[in-house]
């Protein structure tokens, strides 16, 4: 995978402050495979980068490209939001202080 120039300040730093974990499907990274650990900018905005990580999460490759899909699915016009796949819950940090203790080991 191909990162620009500007991702990787902000990759550094969203490594640094969050667990390597996806906040979608809930998959642990390390070692090699943290390179499939993605920054996903909330607001799509690649140049809103907050010092305290506010606009980040960190997704894999397969739920960040999902979530891309879902944004261009929704800018679609006369596209009814009724005929995709509804918005569900979703809590990231759910279990944070779990895999936190388990980090710590």
């Amino acid at each position: 995978m191909v990162r620009s120039n500007h991702e990787q300040p902000y990759r550094s730093r969203a490594l640094k402050l969050f667990p390597w974990v996806c906040a979608r499907c809930g998959r642990e990274f390390d070692g090699k495979k943290l390179s499939q650990l993605t920054v996903h900018h909330k607001d799509h905005n690649h140049h809103n980068n907050p010092q305290d990580g506010s606009n980040w999460e960190l997704l894999c490759l397969y739920c960040h490209e999902n979530e891309h899909q879902r944004g261009q699915i929704r800018d679609l016009p006369n596209e009814s939001l009724s005929r995709h796949e509804p918005e569900r819950p979703f809590t990231p940090f759910d279990q944070l202080a779990k895999l936190i203790s388990r980090r710590k080991l």
